[in-house]
């Protein structure tokens, strides 16, 4: 009988972390980055611009307690003066102030930084500071998509891609994000359809020509922090609704990762967090579910942040508040397959899964912090 991924924290599941450690070269059994920070290493100095934001703020959160870093700086998405502000929700455990945006102070105070910044602002922003040699985590989409006439109807102030940039799917991008200038963090909803969909697709078992299906739900921080009237608790609280049909930005950056047409249709629900993807495609009949199985835990034999849960179909509060991707299936036997993926959107469909692109682009083991 074929098994999937335990949940973490299984006797198996610890075999696997223990077995990834020694290929690493971490050390086993001790918290999460322990063996990052080593005596005499000196500390990677990092920034957040657009700290807050939703996103912005879990940065904080999270890079307040990385052993391997220090933070210099956390600045608002504008420059004028009354952007400054301390965040409660944070208090003792980040106790710095947020000041304004200041470009300068970015480029000589670190030598990584994160933009939490709107579309225009991190497409400008972005470019100069690796001229002036820092390394960049793009949490916009300004740079996701390579084809220019693509990237020119969706992303229209991103005039140029600056040389060294790397999509930052993390598991299916380790190398290129280790050696980026820029990293630009995928979509939220690209992150959880990519995680289900790719190993598939990389493996011939998506049938040519078949339609390819992603009815995905996500929270109202998906939205940002900027009210509006879709985002309105009267608006939401006790509905559903589905936007952005055959005009969702994020459709294009899915395509990118597969290299064929997908119908993606985003839908707001009234959670706070969380994404929910349920994916419809076509395998070739007499597939099992062993063999999707196979297929996944080949991709994700090394990945500390995706959990292979099969049958029994993963839920959003099995990941919320936490970095992890959960995927599950069902095939019957005329080949329809359904696959159900889901991701908080703030940590691993944004701001985990940026950190997460730190700790391999300095090269140390990817769970510090997240763990």
């Amino acid at each position: 009988m074929h098994t999937v991924t335990p949940p973490e924290g299984t006797a198996l599941d610890e075999k696997r972390r223990e077995q990834r450690a020694a290929k690493d070269g971490a050390t086993v059994g001790a918290p999460a980055g322990s063996a990052t920070a080593a005596a005499g290493t000196p500390l990677a100095r990092v920034a957040v611009a657009g700290a807050t934001g939703f996103t912005g703020q879990e940065l904080l959160r999270l890079l307040s307690r990385h052993p391997a870093v220090v933070l210099t700086a956390a600045m608002s998405s504008g420059q004028a003066g009354g952007s400054a502000r301390r965040l409660p929700a944070l208090s003792r455990l980040w106790d710095g102030a947020i000041v304004p945006l200041s470009p300068e102070t970015l480029a000589r105070d670190a030598d990584v930084v994160f933009l939490a910044l709107p579309d225009a602002a991190a497409a400008e922003l972005a470019p100069a500071l690796v001229d002036a040699g820092v390394r960049v985590i793009d949490l916009s989409g300004a740079f996701r998509l390579r084809d220019d006439d693509v990237r020119g109807r969706w992303y229209p102030e991103t005039h140029r891609l600056p040389d060294g940039v790397a999509y930052g799917l993390t598991e299916r991008e380790r190398g290129a994000v280790a050696r980026a200038q820029l990293v630009a963090n995928p979509g939220c909803y690209p992150t959880a359809a990519l995680l289900a969909l790719a190993p598939l697709a990389d493996a011939g078992l998506l049938l040519s020509g078949a339609d390819i299906i992603v009815d995905a739900k996500s929270g109202v921080s998906g939205a940002g922090k900027t009210p509006s009237e879709r985002t309105h608790f009267s608006e939401v609280h006790g509905s559903m609704s589905a936007y952005g049909v055959f005009s969702h930005r994020h459709g294009a950056e899915i395509e990118q990762g597969l290299g064929r047409l997908v119908t993606f249709t985003p839908h707001l629900v009234p959670l706070d967090r969380g994404i929910f993807s349920t994916i419809y495609v076509r395998v070739a009949p007499g597939t099992t579910e062993e063999s999707l199985a196979d297929v996944y835990e080949g991709a994700y034999a090394d990945a500390a942040f995706v959990r292979l849960v099969g049958a029994s179909l993963p839920e959003i509060k099995h990941v919320a508040h936490t970095n992890f991707c959960d995927i599950g299936w069902r095939v019957d036997a005329s080949g329809r397959a359904i696959l159900v993926s889901v991701i908080d959107n703030l940590l691993k469909g944004a701001s985990g899964q940026a950190v997460q692109n730190l700790n391999v682009m300095l090269g140390i083991d990817e769970r510090t912090a997240l763990l």
